[in-house]
């Protein structure tokens, strides 16, 4: 790492040595197919990645990145080609992986859960990637995902607020059924609908509804389902998150992952994740099992 004071959200030595085979195996087959014209790399690829994170969990615009980080533009052109390359989505299973093993789980899920989340966006955002959530009244995006009972990302998919729930419910669980073909069971909530009950079954998945008592008005942690609205709540400790401000939903999509990617190295680590408020407080917390 450059010689600079560090900032909260830099990777350690140990959860750098986490991800950096992955980026360091990416530079190398980057070079060998000559895209990068031979000449010798320029940008420390750990720096670039703190970067990123620096942006993610600060939620600062990108120009206004600290000088003692590498040029924004160039901090960009990194996160475009590995969101491009699958970078963050591959980081995001390896990592998952190993937290399942680290738990006593076997590495791959045989269960999920699916939900939704509708944010507002920034005016950097395209009028046609946006819509109307009617139910929350919200004009922005949806955030689908789809975790395992860990509340581990399993997939996600970002779209206009305005696409109901089972029509990116389907799209989600054909994608979770190919990378995943353990999984067996699936948990929603009642937003979805008969097309995509059936979609389930003939995917071979069993789905299960579940919904919260008629007449509850305080919280009360709906079983199962609430492992992914935990996961929205990690997610939330990363301030770019907070409402969506990816001119592309792909690149709002690599947000997620790498929010995520941040959060399990932590967990694996040991390491602290520390709220947006006083971090000399007792709000530090560890991300629990």
């Amino acid at each position: 790492m450059a010689d600079r004071r560090a900032y909260p959200s830099d990777l350690s030595d140990a959860r750098w040595e986490l991800i950096e085979p992955v980026l360091s195996a990416w530079r190398f087959e980057r070079r060998g197919r000559a895209l990068d014209f031979g000449r010798p790399p320029e940008h420390d690829l750990r720096e670039i990645m703190n970067a990123i994170l620096y942006v993610d969990r600060t939620g600062v615009q990108r120009r206004y990145l600290p000088h003692d980080f590498p040029h924004w533009n160039t901090v960009y052109g990194y996160f475009a080609k590995w969101q491009s390359d699958g970078i963050f989505v591959q980081l995001n299973g390896l990592l998952r992986e190993l937290v399942r093993q680290q738990e006593g789980r076997n590495a791959n899920p045989s269960a999920c859960v699916i939900d939704a989340q509708s944010v507002k966006t920034s005016t950097s955002v395209p009028t046609s990637s946006q819509g109307t959530d009617n139910a929350k009244k919200i004009v922005g995006r949806k955030r689908s995902i789809v975790t395992d009972t860990l509340g581990l990302l399993l997939a996600v998919l970002v779209t206009a607020a305005s696409v109901q729930d089972s029509v990116a419910g389907t799209q989600l669980l054909g994608q979770v059924a190919a990378t995943q073909p353990a999984i067996r069971k699936v948990w929603v909530d009642g937003g979805y609908r008969k097309h995509f009950v059936e979609h389930a079954a003939s995917l071979g998945i069993d789905l299960e509804i579940t919904a919260r008592t008629p007449g509850t008005r305080e919280f009360t942690p709906i079983p199962k389902r609430w492992t992914v609205e935990r996961t929205y709540g990690w997610l939330m400790l990363h301030r770019r998150l907070a409402r969506d401000y990816e001119t592309l939903p792909a690149r709002s999509e690599a947000m997620i992952h790498l929010a995520m990617t941040d959060l399990m190295t932590r967990r694996l680590t040991g390491e602290n994740t520390i709220s947006w408020r006083d971090p000399t407080s007792l709000d530090q917390l560890r991300i629990p099992g």
